[in-house]
């Protein structure tokens, strides 16, 4: 007999559990976000024609802006919501460098983890988007051979300030900064200071994901770490169990786009959250939104469910917006009203 299977609509029952209890304390959590940080360059338009020189669209741009992205828009859901939010990643000694260290500077991020890399460029993401829908993506990565001195100098930081925060989350986009050294001094100074910690992970480091306190993979993410297809109910359940043992992680979240979340914990319950989206444009960021409001969470003492909970709700209002978004807690504490 495998563990009982819970299912939970968008929140739990008062005579249970209320995960609203935790809302106040949010604006008491200290929590440092480790990754890679990336700014969101939006070029907005719209499609009349179709160019003469190849079949592709033309796009009259109307409008730009930039955005937090990556563990950067990570910070900035923290920070919406209340919580007292740092970030620890490196930028480049350019224009979108210091735009993107102006940003965080704005939203009251704390940024003295920042790191400058001479000669390396930041991660630029650029959107072009032409009515509600993205027409192209263009990347600007940093070079991968500058990754090992970058992350020493993340590592550093993190031995001497981790111990200085009550969650510590990991945002993993694959550009360089998170790494094997990286991880091994996380899970070390856990274990010494006993922060939480959450991992949202990336497939080139799944080895090294060890001793969180919870691990947020989507459900392509999971079925690759685990090297298991998840077509099922049951080919799920063996992928959670597998990554609870191979991560040596208290609990696993998967995120499951239209169908929710499901939730694996050591003591062998899982339990599933059914999406409570209403409408969804675009998924950008929405991980993003995910592993924020549950550092927060529990961070403010919530349990792994409850996290859960209100993780589903702040996904089911950002894959509402385009683009990289982020929730205030008035919009969270609404929608949680309206489900009752």
């Amino acid at each position: 007999m495998g563990p009982a299977v819970r299912y939970v609509r968008g929140t739990m029952t008062r005579k249970r559990s209320d995960p609203k209890r935790v809302l106040p304390r949010f604006r008491r959590v200290r929590v440092l976000v480790v990754g890679d940080l990336i700014l969101d360059q939006f070029i907005w338009g719209r499609v009349e024609r179709i160019s003469p020189e190849a079949p592709v669209p033309v796009v009259q741009v109307v409008d730009e802006s930039f955005r937090l992205g990556g563990a950067a828009n990570v910070v900035h859901n923290v920070c919406a919501l209340g919580g007292r939010a740092a970030a620890c990643g490196v930028i480049g000694g350019d224009a979108a460098g210091r735009r993107l260290l102006r940003l965080l500077a704005e939203i009251g991020a704390g940024v003295a983890g920042v790191l400058s890399g001479r000669g390396s460029a930041t991660t630029l993401k650029t959107r072009i988007v032409a009515h509600q829908q993205q027409v192209v993506r263009l990347d600007r990565d940093p070079t991968p051979r500058k990754s090992v001195r970058l992350r020493e100098r993340v590592r550093h930081y993190l031995a001497r300030h981790a111990s200085e925060f009550d969650v510590v989350v990991v945002s993993d986009y694959g550009k360089g900064v998170v790494g094997r050294e990286v991880l091994e001094e996380l899970a070390a100074a856990r274990q010494r200071n006993g922060f939480h910690l959450v991992i949202d992970p990336k497939r080139g480091n799944f080895p090294y994901y060890r001793g969180a306190s919870l691990v947020t993979p989507n459900r392509a993410e999971a079925a690759q770490a685990a090297g298991i297809d998840i077509q099922d109910e049951r080919t799920l359940r063996q992928a959670g169990a597998l990554l609870l043992d191979h991560w040596g992680t208290e609990a696993v979240l998967i995120t499951r786009s239209e169908h929710g979340m499901t939730l694996f914990k050591r003591d062998g319950a899982v339990i599933h959250f059914p999406t409570v989206a209403r409408h969804v444009f675009d998924v950008t960021g929405a991980g993003d939104t995910v592993v924020a409001t549950c550092a927060l969470a529990l961070g403010a003492g919530a349990t792994f469910e409850e996290a859960a909970v209100l993780a589903n709700h702040a996904a089911g209002i950002v894959v509402g917006e385009v683009g990289t978004a982020t929730i205030s807690m008035a919009t969270l504490r609404g929608d949680l009203r309206r489900a009752g």
